[in-house]
């Protein structure tokens, strides 16, 4: 029986896009069984709203990535980020949790941090990946990393630097395997048919670079597999309308089924998956589906971090197994001819080396996240300042 404590507690959160929304709303209600009384406020989406966090911008404002990208939004990024230093250092929470994004997150936690306020990075940066001495950056802004994934404590174990290694709220939440023809009927779908699921992102950025290729992709898969249905799951009005305008541009007459949300349920009624790179694969490797990873960003951006890179690898799957479980198509290699290739070898061949890789891994990062998560948050709270 987890302890509750009536301390009206004041927890400061800034989540960056969805997947930091899904983690933010878990850790408010993990935090809240100890903490009936705590108060959220910051920045969050539906989810830690529904969950009782004040959000004080939009979610929306923060999702962007890549340097070309964020750089035309870098006046508001900075009167946000501004605003909020303000709203805090005049209010001080007794801990402030920045999820993901940590361009943004990193700078604020740095200024709440310089003014005696305790700070925790939910979901390091990908410091062993690229650019391995922004560990520094991390240390002078944080008093305490959350890391998602095994191999991330082990970077900052190397640097002495306070880390928890906590899991993934993802793999907790997620029942590997519901039977494909569950989730066809919770969607209304053909219980028969074959689905390829397309997933170019939930980002503005990530539909602008990748919903073309996809697009003219799907439709030489439809001539190629007449019977071959596709569907699409999209996070808002926003990036439906996004979508909606470049297949009305590149494939007017591909038949696709446009799902709301529920990503996670299409990704369970499909018999495989072309998506980009991010938390979606980690979602793909839970689900226990066959994958493929497309995805392009700004020629600039590509140009600009490709010399950084200290791994062969970009997606989750491929990062835990440390090996090439799933193919990765990124920029230049992800052309229709090698997209189309790709998936066939998906729908046509035997994956069962790659979902039984994925079970193993599932094992790994299924550990109660949320309340490892609370559990070091708690004992940083009530940790006394130096």
């Amino acid at each position: 029986m987890t302890n509750v404590d009536l301390t009206p507690i004041r927890v400061g959160i800034v989540a960056g896009e969805i997947s930091g929304d899904i983690l933010g709303a878990s850790l408010i209600e993990s935090i809240k069984k100890r903490y009936p009384n705590a108060t959220f406020e910051g920045i969050g989406g539906a989810k830690m709203i529904e969950q009782g966090c004040n959000s004080l911008f939009d979610l929306e404002e923060l999702s962007v990535m890549g340097l070309v990208e964020v750089f035309s939004r870098l006046r508001r990024l900075f009167s946000i980020k501004d605003q909020l230093f303000q709203h805090f250092s005049n209010n001080p929470p007794d801990v402030f949790v920045g999820i993901d994004a940590p361009d943004f997150n990193l700078r604020l936690e740095l200024q709440l941090k310089e003014v005696g306020i305790k700070t925790v990075q939910y979901v390091s940066p990908s410091i062993w990946a690229w650019r391995q001495k922004r560990i520094f950056k991390v240390a002078k802004a944080t008093n305490l990393v959350l890391a998602l994934l095994p191999f991330e404590k082990d970077f900052y174990d190397k640097h002495n630097f306070p880390c928890d290694y906590v899991g993934h709220t993802l793999a907790d939440q997620i029942t590997p395997n519901m039977p494909v023809a569950d989730a066809r009927i919770k969607l209304n779908l053909d219980v028969n048919a074959k689905y390829l699921a397309l997933m170019p992102g939930s980002r503005g950025s990530e539909l602008k670079f990748n919903s073309e290729m996809y697009l003219v992709a799907a439709q030489r898969l439809a001539a190629k597999y007449p019977s071959l249905k596709f569907i699409i799951p999209l996070v808002n009005e926003q990036r439906k309308s996004q979508f909606l305008s470049a297949k009305a541009q590149f494939a007017p007459s591909l038949d696709i089924t446009i799902i709301d949300g529920q990503s996670r349920d299409v990704m369970a009624a499909s018999n495989a998956i072309m998506l980009a790179s991010g938390t979606a694969t980690l979602e793909g490797l839970l689900v226990n589906r066959p994958m493929i990873v497309v995805h392009k960003i700004h020629w600039l951006t590509y140009k600009l971090f490709k010399p950084l890179m200290k791994v062969k690898h970009y997606s989750l799957p491929n990062l835990l197994a440390k090996k090439e479980l799933i193919t990765e198509l990124i920029q230049d290699d992800a052309t229709i001819e090698n997209i189309v290739a790709g998936v066939s070898i998906l729908l046509d061949g035997d994956n069962a080396q790659m979902l039984n890789a994925f079970t193993d891994l599932q094992q790994v990062l299924k550990c109660n996240a949320s309340e490892r998560a609370t559990d070091s948050i708690v004992r940083l709270i009530n940790t006394p300042n130096h």
